[in-house]
């Protein structure tokens, strides 16, 4: 597929990652979320909401690699908000709230959210987590750092990155990458980049030395955009509840007119 130059992407290589948690240390201080107790070792990555929060909006978990029952090596994933080229989230809401900006990050607008929470049911991923704890809930997600990249800076995490695990750029040029490290070392790769084609597309694309599916990253993702199914769903939403609301107001008039019909036989009658 291709896409305009426009569209910034990370390409997260997992096989240079030391786990260190660097970029999720700088998430965190870029956009003052608080501390919180999350998992070391492995799990299951998106299938577990806990280990994405409203205070964690990037990351890093541990797998142990094991072949006939012998360990063999780590693999690290770095979990956030996939920011779709089309995304079923934006789709989803019914004031457009979520937005998909023109150079990539998809984003959220705290002035316009009304808490449905159909982002949360629409994203495939598992991505946007709610403040259940909070006075003023609010809908909260990685943003790609788009205030950054607004100002011609690479996001926090990709910054931050000591063994260049996380790199930024133009998502057409980070699949040139991806797919030339891919031909170049088919022993050290599972010959995929994930995010290149999932759900019509990512900007976030993901090469391993194992596949990310069997470990963290939701398994058979169709190729369309989730758009397709849930677009239809939402346009129906508007007319729908007009037409319930015609029909439920007309209702309405009937039977107070019915009513006062009645209660002005029934004044007639006492008279006489």
């Amino acid at each position: 597929m291709e896409v305009s130059l426009k569209q910034k992407a990370l390409l997260l290589d997992m096989t240079k990652c030391t786990g260190c948690r660097g970029c999720q240390t700088a998430c965190k201080q870029w956009h003052n979320l608080k501390a919180e107790k999350t998992e070391f070792f492995g799990g299951d990555g998106y299938q577990n909401p806990a280990n994405l929060s409203s205070n964690t909006y990037t990351l890093v978990k541990f797998h142990e690699v094991v072949e006939n029952n012998v360990f063999k090596n780590w693999a690290f994933m770095k979990l956030q908000c996939q920011h779709c080229l089309t995304p079923a989230c934006v789709s989803a809401c019914l004031v457009g709230a979520l937005e998909k900006k023109g150079n990539g990050p998809v984003v959220w607008n705290s002035s316009k959210c009304i808490g449905c929470r159909y982002c949360m049911l629409a994203c495939p991923y598992d991505v946007p987590k709610y403040q259940w704890d909070n006075i003023n809930p609010e809908i909260r997600k990685c943003n790609l750092c788009f205030d950054r990249i607004d100002e011609k800076l690479e996001p926090s995490c990709a910054k931050t990155c000591p063994s260049d695990a996380i790199l930024f750029g133009d998502r057409n040029a980070l699949i040139n990458i991806a797919e030339k490290r891919l031909f170049e070392n088919p022993e050290k790769y599972h010959n995929h980049i994930y995010g290149q084609d999932e759900v019509g597309g990512t900007c976030i694309l993901s090469i391993s030395s194992i596949p990310l599916e069997d470990i963290s990253y939701p398994k058979n993702l169709t190729t369309k955009p989730l758009t397709s199914r849930t677009s239809p769903t939402m346009n129906a939403i508007t007319p729908t509840a007009i037409g319930i609301g015609a029909f439920l107001g007309l209702f309405a008039i009937l039977v107070n007119r019915k009513n006062k019909i009645a209660r002005e036989k029934n004044a007639g009658g006492s008279h006489d």
